[in-house]
């Protein structure tokens, strides 16, 4: 598969609900990513410590098995969606720049948890595809994780008893703006370990993550 050509400008809302439709239409039995779990994935395939070639992460956003598709099925106008986002998100991270994670808002008595789980989820289904992120042994990336697996319930993370030491130490996010903002910053931090070129902290707070989006409408 060819990389799609950079955009000139971030996909907007209207190219995301072009995505979630064409991931909608994804035949069964394979059940896709939604946008926002989309999102969370290839920000978990972009910090992997060497480069994930897009045949191999291109099956886990049709499906949360890596099924093979029916016969005749045309991926291609989703496969051009979703590698813009993955240019998009490699510069962001390349740069250490902050960007607008797809995380949107739920009702007004969901938990910023509950709104992040989704994006959350994605990322840690890359992570179960592509392990070597969290085979590295290196304390740096213990508190990034837990910024972002703190949206877990602590029986989803029985097996990893040193995010949940940590997780047990961080005072929850009051809010989803600011549950966004420590999701960029762990991020970005996470990059500091797996492409070992650090960000100064100005420069990470010169930046400042935009409001959430609210849900999309379906």
């Amino acid at each position: 598969m060819k990389p799609a050509m950079p955009p000139s400008a971030p996909l907007d809302e209207a190219d995301i609900q072009a995505l979630q439709r064409l991931l909608d239409a994804v035949p069964a039995p394979l059940e896709p990513l939604d946008v926002s779990a989309l999102d969370g994935y290839l920000c978990g395939v972009l910090l992997q410590p060497q480069p994930v070639p897009s045949a191999q992460w291109w099956p886990g956003v049709l499906d949360v098995e890596g099924r093979p598709v029916p016969p005749g099925f045309d991926g291609a106008p989703l496969l051009a969606l979703v590698q813009l986002r993955h240019a998009e998100l490699e510069r962001a991270i390349a740069r250490r720049d902050w960007f607008d994670p797809w995380v949107f808002e739920l009702d007004e008595a969901a938990t910023p948890s509950e709104a992040m789980l989704p994006w959350v989820a994605g990322f840690a289904a890359a992570q179960e595809r592509f392990p070597a992120l969290m085979a590295i042994d290196n304390p740096e990336l213990v508190e990034p994780l837990a910024l972002l697996y703190l949206h877990f319930a602590p029986e989803d993370l029985e097996d990893a008893q040193a995010l949940l030491e940590v997780i047990e130490t961080l005072e929850p996010p009051q809010d989803l703006a600011e549950a966004v903002q420590d999701l960029v910053r762990a991020l970005m931090l996470l990059a500091d370990v797996t492409r070992r070129r650090p960000v100064t902290e100005g420069h990470l707070a010169s930046r400042r993550a935009r409001a959430p989006r609210r849900a999309r409408k379906t």
